[in-house]
């Protein structure tokens, strides 16, 4: 390895970085092709399931949930660190009390049994109305040994909301610790990561480190799109602490290719192991503590941070090529009003109540869709294009309209 010059600027100065939003709506939109695929999934045990199934899906899919999620805890990271720095403990908590929890509690009241019920209703026998079934599924009690899931029910459930419950609890747990440590203590704590990182690939292996044994040791949580909550913390602080110094982001940008490489490098080998992993009756990769599941959780972990790397790298450095004098010629009045910067800013703000209202919608979809006398393709293809269609529906119509339907699904004014 060999050191690069990264010194770090006189000042830190926060920065809308148009990427990382158009990374979180691609992933939310994402999910509506993921969750329609898991309908016809052979080893998922989603909501709705189609009466012919496939193990096709589960490789496409590893490809994407390796980074996906990790990425949206990255990025709310990144974005805690300026919130912090704005707001101050007291505030970021609040603020996250509004945007996060409002929607987590008037969801988990309103639309999250609906899931859960058609899961119930896909048995023949299976005849309760749903205002029936509302008071078993808030049948609930605290379990704080399940932290940060500490409401348990026989029927109740997180559902697809466990991001936003893992998000809000990390955050609150943030603002504490922001609060008692003091901003040079913690400037002298990442002051040596920030200096290792002139070291090339060390971007790579310093964060991997943590993450690829707490993969393999804890296990991967399948309910949590294959990654322990505790990675997503790490990957949540991990962001956190990479905003707070642009050596790191310099760093981030030169190691990209390289991010590349030892990612598909890493991939490679795991990705056939999870397979053969899996293969034994009774096997689970996930949680096995064989020698083989061990070490290709570990390899995942590796890959997972060096996929970050690798798309924030390159998005970076694309974003670093646009010189001044092509922002310079470019009009405020074009870039205001151009249809893709429109359709841009519409879909960032409308990543979290998209986001709550998918899933719901999609299994309610697929609970039709899946008595269909059709092929698979044509079933995926239809499930997928009405999700999306009634999801952009129930919002434009239904959230983003007025004040009191944006503040309970956590939109600015």
């Amino acid at each position: 390895m060999t050191a690069a010059h990264l010194d770090p600027p006189p000042a830190i100065r926060p920065e809308r970085r148009p990427e990382l939003d158009a990374i979180r709506a691609l992933v939310v939109v994402g999910l509506v092709f993921f969750h329609a695929a898991l309908v016809f999934e052979t080893r998922d045990d989603f909501y709705v399931k189609n009466a012919e199934t496939t193990e096709a899906t589960t490789v496409v899919a590893g490809f994407a949930v390796v980074w996906a999620m990790p990425m949206l805890f990255l990025i709310a990271g990144l974005g805690s660190w300026h919130s912090l720095r704005r707001r101050g403990p007291g505030g970021f908590a609040v603020e996250r009390l509004l945007r996060l929890g409002v929607p987590l509690l008037f969801a988990t009241l309103t639309i999250l049994p609906v899931p859960q019920w058609l899961r119930l209703r896909a048995d023949p026998g299976y005849h309760e109305s749903y205002l029936r079934f509302l008071p078993r599924f808030f049948d609930v009690h605290l379990d704080l040994t399940e932290f940060p899931f500490i409401v348990r029910g026989e029927h109740f459930e997180s559902g697809h909301l466990w991001f936003v419950v893992m998000l809000l609890a990390y955050a609150l747990l943030l603002a504490p610790l922001a609060r008692w440590l003091p901003r040079e203590r913690g400037r002298r704590m990442r002051e040596p990561a920030a200096a290792a990182v002139r070291w090339r690939g060390a971007i790579l292996a310093l964060p991997a480190v943590p993450v690829a044994p707490i993969t393999a040791l804890a296990g991967m949580e399948e309910s949590f799109a294959g990654w322990s909550r505790w990675a997503y913390l790490l990957f949540f602080l991990y962001g956190f602490v990479l905003a707070s110094d642009e050596r790191f982001r310099t760093a981030m940008r030169r190691d990209a290719l390289l991010a590349v490489a030892v990612a598909l490098l890493l991939l490679a080998i795991g990705m056939p192991g999870f397979l053969i992993a899996g293969d034994a009756p009774g096997a689970n990769p996930f949680t096995d503590m064989t020698a083989l599941a061990i070490g290709v959780r570990t390899l995942y972990g590796a890959a997972g941070w060096c996929c970050l790397v690798a798309i924030l790298g390159l998005l970076d450095r694309r974003r670093s090529a646009l010189t001044a004098a092509r922002d310079a010629a470019a009009s405020d009045r074009s870039r205001r009003e151009g249809p893709g910067r429109r359709l841009y800013g519409y879909l960032a703000a409308a990543v979290l109540p998209l986001y709550i209202l998918h899933q719901p919608v999609l299994v309610a979809v697929a609970y039709g869709v899946v008595r269909w006398d059709a092929p698979m393709p044509v079933k995926y293809v239809a499930i997928v294009a009405a999700s999306l269609a009634l999801t952009l529906a129930a919002y434009e119509l239904l959230v983003r309209r007025t004040p009191p339907t944006r503040f309970l699904f956590g939109m600015r004014r």
